[in-house]
């Protein structure tokens, strides 16, 4: 867990924002960082925390923007042989997997 968007996350909650965690839940192969990495993200696109060392965090912000609007967590994954992947900028040789969810208090 990476406290430092844990612990942002609380006081976004706490001063009445919107907000949505990313967490890593899977990698395989080279991967920038470990399963249980942090994300915050508040409804202002400001975010906390990495789930890839900058490679992928846009994309995940504006899924996490979109749990947000909706309600619905869902499960992205990327890799060096999607597309989106190399939209994006992984090109790492691995896959991460990452779970977004809404979060309320």
């Amino acid at each position: 867990m990476t406290p430092d968007a844990l612990t942002q996350l609380q006081e976004w909650i706490a001063s009445g924002h919107k907000t949505a965690l990313a967490t890593v839940i899977a990698t395989w192969g080279s991967s920038p960082r470990p399963v249980g990495s942090h994300m915050a993200v508040r409804e202002s696109g400001d975010f906390s925390g990495s789930v890839s060392g900058g490679c992928i965090e846009g994309a995940v912000v504006a899924a996490a923007l979109d749990a947000i609007k909706t309600g619905s967590p869902k499960v992205l994954e990327y890799g060096v042989t999607d597309e989106a992947a190399w939209e994006v900028g992984l090109a790492c040789g691995g896959r991460v997997q990452v779970f977004v969810e809404p979060v309320t208090a």
